[in-house]
């Protein structure tokens, strides 16, 4: 398993389950993560709505506080 900064987000998440998939399809950094929307998801393999709708507001919190910092 990956132990990295986006399996430790994902865990925050309540989705660890996907850090493999994230990480396989080149998302490695919180950086690259900020740029997923509902095509990447799909590469990834995350079907359930409610994981996108936790993915999407956590993606949203990112950039929220890149403006802020």
């Amino acid at each position: 398993m990956c132990t990295n900064i986006v399996y430790e987000w994902l865990k925050t998440l309540q989705l660890p389950q996907y850090a493999e998939s994230f990480v396989d399809n080149g998302y490695d950094d919180l950086e690259v993560c900020k740029q997923i929307g509902d095509p990447d998801l799909d590469a990834i393999g995350v079907a359930v709505p409610q994981h996108r709708r936790r993915i999407h507001e956590a993606v949203r919190r990112l950039k929220e506080a890149d403006e802020s910092a």
